[in-house]
């Protein structure tokens, strides 16, 4: 039976992310090449191609293994992220003043990105499980202090923006349980009154940090005179994507990347990278094949034989849809510097493998989505 069920494997979904991990790899060697300004740098590209394969093989076991099962888990994927994310906030190594790695020999693993997943999988299994109490007010507050129980740990990281992508991925799940438009707008305009009243108790207790709001002043009213800072690379980003032309300044040859103008080139400013030396064709393949991954996932979502399988595959798709809009309008400088990375295509060993497994979930739930219960 099993064998029977990767004959309705997504080999598009597939190809799609493979493609951009390719190209994510392809990119990052350019961006690192020759640099001896930081020696941590030197094994991105070997520590990528080894978290993309073992992402892989996650994927494919991801996909062979019945994505209801994790429904059955759900409690305690919920207790053991909480868990995780505890110790980390304890004991975890603080990278650049913030608690969001845990240190290894080797990689810096970081919990956040599997947050997501469980955030997806334990929220999906609450909205199935209390789907015809959806329309109570007091559902819908369980919900959301459900959310909070993962997200407030992601907070006092501090990492605003992991923390902001898993109250979107409640939002939407919680949208597409079937909650009324009424309701939902109700919600909206009470969560933006009550963050505006708590805003300022959020900075006198560096919830929110000063190089947070640093970043917002900056995009909102930047000095015209600055010429470093956080406006200084935003400036270059902008500088790689317009000189980049139609056909880029070509591989490796670009020199807003080789001269090391352009920072964080190979995580936060990847499609930077991409626009500079590939120009308008690399940057316009990036955005089409995460159109294609997120698409599949809502093809997957729509022909899903059940709502729990529905919800995972719009969870997926607003993962990676989100992440990618917030990335590419930070490029672009249309929205606030994050820290949010591209989808398969930015450096991050964490982010990659948790990616992959959420297509692998995706995967299951279309390998499964006409099986006959016998």
């Amino acid at each position: 039976m099993k064998g029977g069920l990767w004959r309705f494997f997504d080999f598009w979904l597939l190809g799609a992310t493979l493609l951009l991990v390719i190209l994510g790899i392809t990119m990052i060697r350019s961006a690192v090449a020759g640099n001896i300004e930081l020696t941590e740098t030197t094994p991105l590209v070997e520590r990528q191609i080894i978290f993309s394969l073992i992402g892989l093989v996650a994927l494919i076991i991801t996909a062979n293994i019945d994505y209801r099962v994790w429904s059955s888990m759900s409690n305690t994927l919920y207790i053991g992220i909480i868990l995780v994310m505890i110790a980390l906030n304890v004991i975890g190594g603080a990278l650049f003043g913030s608690a969001r790695w845990f240190r290894t020999t080797l990689v810096f693993i970081q919990p956040s990105e599997f947050a997501k997943i469980v955030m997806i999988l334990t929220m999906s299994h609450f909205f199935v499980t209390h789907f015809h109490q959806m329309s109570e007010s007091k559902w819908i507050i369980r919900s959301f202090l459900m959310a909070m129980g993962i997200t407030v740990w992601v907070i006092l990281q501090p990492n605003l923006s992991t923390s902001i992508v898993l109250l979107v991925l409640w939002f939407v799940l919680l949208w597409f349980s079937g909650v009324s438009i009424r309701l939902l707008t109700t919600y909206i305009i009470g969560g933006i009154a009550g963050l505006a009243l708590l805003f300022p108790i959020l900075v006198q207790f560096e919830i929110i940090q000063q190089y947070q709001l640093a970043r917002i002043l900056n995009f909102v009213a930047p000095d015209p005179n600055a010429r470093y800072g956080e406006i200084f690379n935003i400036n270059q980003a902008l500088i790689s994507i317009g000189s980049g032309g139609l056909f880029g300044q070509g591989y490796g040859q670009g020199s807003q990347v080789q001269l090391r103008f352009l920072k964080v080139r190979w995580s936060d400013f990847i499609f930077s990278t991409t626009a500079h030396e590939l120009g308008f064709i690399g940057a316009f393949l990036i955005i089409l094949l995460i159109l294609i991954v997120v698409y599949r996932c809502i093809v997957a979502a729509r022909i899903s034989r059940d709502i729990y399988g529905t919800l995972i595959s719009y969870g997926v798709a607003t993962l990676i849809a989100f992440q990618a809009f917030v990335n590419l309008g930070v490029n672009l400088n249309l929205l606030p510097a994050t820290g949010l990375t591209l989808p398969f295509v930015s450096y991050g060993g964490s982010s990659i493998l948790a990616n992959m497994i959420a297509i692998g979930l995706v995967e299951s739930v279309i390998m499964r989505h006409n099986v006959i219960e016998m």
